[in-house]
């Protein structure tokens, strides 16, 4: 990463020290008190004759007091503004008006009180503020202290100092209502978003809940009524109905998840989603962790009861807990491998391999059938390339080198993860 040079990093730290100074709460009394000495001082270099010649009728004392009078309330500016830039205005227009320049302390303390006035006042007071000056600026005359030229910068400068507080205070704003604008987009975004999973579980509750449950009763229906049925079909029929269950499970468990993500507990007969009363409603059903690779076993299992055919499971390395996203991922991936290799090679031997690397997780799953392309159309290695990419990996699908199909799943693994997961 390149150093960032000298002059900017003086710049930034600048800018945070005077943000910090602005902050502090007795800031106001600070530069009242510099400003005031700094003003005392120049009233009486020039009472001395140092500086500029004192010009009018004021006495010592009276160009003293306008010093201190303009200098002075800058000490209330943060509890009462308006008064105080009033002081100070006046004080600064007194000078002139008496034959004295303002001094330089009381011109600083006046571009204060008033960016302060732009900044946390409406713009109607700032610009009632800056109306003596106008009316300064044109009645001046060659016999005032200054002349014209004095009198209109004084105009450009007060002017100047109120406009931009009053443009620091739109640009705060306008802040302001992008922050609550993104805020507000944000929430419609979640709630539009809780509404379609809601939508989603209700459809799926409605339409593939009903198959799979219609199937698993199907299933028994056909084991127990069939007369003189093998008892081969009648274990095929009886891993159907485990199938489905085991489905109509999981999927219960996801539509749990997405109802409550949707903030809905059911729908009625109109299809709009309802709040179950939690007084009157059942206990919820219980719901099972997301399965790991800790059941990849039972998983080869039930695939070999259900395909009749050789299905092996192989581990390399050092098996050892992982993050339960990868692990969730990699059980999916196997999980829709062996499906797709019991749906497009009936029959075919099927090999798992699971190999724990150092810096990731291979899950390769390999058939002996007739290999070729995939089906178009299908989802199933959509939904694999998607849980690879989530886990940030990668997933090789295609014909194996001889015959069959193989795929292939590369998990990145992260230490930290597992750790946590030890």
């Amino acid at each position: 990463m390149t150093p960032m040079p000298l002059p900017k990093r003086l710049v930034g730290r600048c800018a945070a020290a005077l943000r910090r100074a602005a902050g502090a709460p007795d800031l106001p009394l600070v530069a009242a008190a510099t400003l005031g000495t700094l003003g005392l001082a120049q009233a009486a270099a020039a009472a001395n004759g140092v500086g500029p010649a004192r010009t009018g009728s004021l006495t010592i004392a009276g160009t003293l007091a306008l010093a201190l009078g303009s200098t002075a309330p800058l000490a209330f500016a943060r509890s009462h503004l308006v008064p105080a830039s009033a002081a100070i205005a006046a004080a600064v227009l007194l000078a002139p008006l008496s034959g004295e320049l303002p001094a330089v302390a009381g011109l600083a303390a006046l571009a204060a009180v008033l960016f302060l006035l732009g900044l946390r006042r409406p713009p109607v007071t700032a610009l009632l503020a800056t109306v003596p000056f106008v009316a300064y600026a044109v009645g001046a005359g060659a016999g005032r202290p200054g002349g014209k030229p004095w009198a209109v910068g004084m105009l450009a400068g007060t002017a100047a100092a109120a406009a931009l507080g009053a443009h620091r205070r739109s640009r705060r704003a306008a802040a302001a209502r992008a922050a609550a604008d993104w805020a507000y987009a944000d929430t419609l975004l979640q709630h539009a978003a809780r509404g379609e999973r809601t939508r989603i579980a209700r459809e799926l509750h409605d339409i593939v809940a009903h198959h799979i449950s219609a199937l698993s009763v199907q299933a028994e229906t056909a084991r127990l009524t069939t007369p003189g049925l093998p008892p081969e079909g009648a274990a095929k029929l009886l891993a159907i109905g485990e199938t489905a269950r085991e489905a109509l499970t999981e999927m219960r468990r996801l539509l749990g998840v997405l109802r409550e993500d949707g903030g809905g507990d059911g729908d009625d007969r109109t299809g709009r989603p309802v709040r179950a009363d939690r007084r009157t409603a059942g206990p919820r059903p219980a719901r099972r962790p997301q399965p790991g690779l800790d059941q990849l076993l039972a998983l080869v299992d039930q695939a070999r009861d259900a395909s009749g055919t050789v299905v092996r499971l192989t581990v390399r390395g050092t098996v050892r807990p992982l993050d339960p996203g990868v692990e969730l991922a990699a059980y999916r991936i196997a999980q829709e491998a062996l499906t797709n290799s019991r749906r497009h090679a009936p029959g075919s031997a099927v090999d798992v391999e699971l190999h724990y690397a150092d810096e990731e997780l291979r899950v390769t799953v390999r058939d002996s059938g007739p290999g070729g392309a995939p089906a178009a159309g299908g989802h199933g290695l959509i939904g694999m390339r998607e849980r690879t990419a989530m886990a940030g990996g990668t997933l090789a699908a295609g014909p194996g080198p001889v015959t069959g199909f193989v795929v292939e799943a590369r998990l990145p693994l992260d230490s930290a993860g597992d750790r946590r997961a030890a």
